[in-house]
């Protein structure tokens, strides 16, 4: 039973780290749209990507009840 408890925190921290990961990429990609004169339909289609991407992870997170407090390092 030890193993599966130590399994499932590093499948939530992997989680977690690719939650946080997909976060900084779709903030970025948005402030980019905003500072751009035109942006472009690949662009907002590449956007949606990544807030999909995002709020996917997220709520996958909020499934499996996991905090990033608790896996702070």
């Amino acid at each position: 039973m030890g193993k599966k408890k130590r399994k499932k925190r590093e499948v939530d921290e992997q989680l977690l780290d690719s939650l946080f990961t997909v976060e900084r990429e779709w903030k970025q990609i948005k402030s980019l749209l905003n500072q751009s004169i035109e942006p472009t339909i690949e662009g907002r289609n590449t956007e949606l990507v990544a807030q999909a991407k995002y709020l996917l992870l997220l709520k996958e997170a909020r499934i499996r009840k996991i905090s990033a407090v608790r896996y702070s390092k």
